[in-house]
């Protein structure tokens, strides 16, 4: 009864709210994602004295201790906790309420920033296609890129430091994220023409145990299905090189010093080499753009997200 209650009270806190300010909550919940003060300040690129007053305000004017601190870390209380959702949703809606009246002022305006991964360019949303009809629908959004791999790029969205991203990523990884799939495909194998198995209709993945790979980084969606499907299948497999450069990475295929499993969507095949479907155990991979889940989408990234579904719908 007790939390029911201060969830009730803390939860109209944030709907009454004339009494806080939009910086004090932003802080808070900046420290709250950072679990830091020290980065939550170089995050807001503001003093750490004053991220630090504001939360303290901030639980003064609630009449709760939001964070706990000690010398090595900051942690939410349980007030802390069931504050967080309703902060989030406090900002959210101020910052979708901005992005409205901007529109009325003649056309949307602020900054969206996109996750990018290694993607083939013939896939049907290419970043660089996508970017340019966005900035030509929308001249007064600036799209900010980071390139990282969708581990990396899942977790900078649901701590809300991208607001969209190109992922490649197996469903067990895809928590607290929303997803929109632009293209779904099996893994095969690759391996030089002149392997036994090049020739064959199909390979089990207990056959490939004893042969070198070549590897993705673990922060890779490839990587991360790959070691999901030999985990599953109870098996275990040699790294011998691990490279996160798609032409790199044929090259040392085409050369013989290892087989891979990709998707095929990724690699043009060449003369020398050889794509073999996999059996049963055949990892997947879906191609997405993905939002957090559980939040407002802003104004920019929700017109991003439309600008790649129109052109993901008319070209398929």
């Amino acid at each position: 009864m007790g939390s029911e209650y201060n969830r009730y009270r803390l939860s109209r806190m944030v709907m009454d709210g004339s009494f806080m300010e939009l910086r004090q909550i932003r802080a808070f919940v900046v420290v709250a994602d950072e679990a830091s003060f020290t980065r939550a300040a170089a995050r807001l690129n503001v003093v750490q004295s004053a991220v630090s007053a504001a939360v303290r305000n901030l639980e003064r004017q609630v009449g709760f201790q939001l964070l706990e601190r000690t010398t090595h870390h900051v942690k939410l209380t349980q007030a802390g906790r069931l504050f967080l959702p309703e902060a989030r949703r406090t900002l959210a809606a101020a910052q979708e309420a901005q992005h409205v009246l901007e529109q009325l002022r003649g056309g949307l305006r602020g900054e969206v920033r996109l996750g990018l991964i290694q993607t083939p360019q013939h896939v049907v949303v290419n970043p660089a296609g996508l970017i340019a009809n966005f900035r030509a629908s929308h001249p007064g959004v600036t799209v900010s890129v980071q390139f990282a791999g969708s581990v990396q790029h899942a977790e900078d969205l649901r701590r809300r430091r991208l607001d969209i991203a190109f992922v490649a990523l197996a469903p067990e990884a895809t928590a607290g994220l929303e997803l929109y799939v632009l293209k779904s495909e099996k893994m095969q194998l690759l391996c030089r023409n002149d392997r036994p198995m090049s020739g064959r209709d199909h390979v089990e993945l207990a056959e490939l145990v004893d042969e070198p790979f070549i590897e993705t980084p673990v922060t890779w969606g490839n990587r991360l299905a790959t070691d999901a499907a030999f985990a599953r299948a109870g098996l275990s497999r040699r790294i011998a090189y691990e490279i996160g450069d798609v032409p790199s990475f044929v090259s040392l295929v085409k050369h013989g010093l290892g087989v891979a499993i990709v998707p095929m969507s990724f690699i043009d095949l060449q003369d020398e080499i050889r794509a073999v479907p996999l059996g049963a155990d055949a990892p997947g991979r879906a191609l997405s753009l993905a939002v957090p889940a559980g939040h407002l989408v802003s104004a920019p990234a929700m017109a991003l997200l439309q600008v790649a579904r129109d052109m993901h719908e008319s070209r398929t």
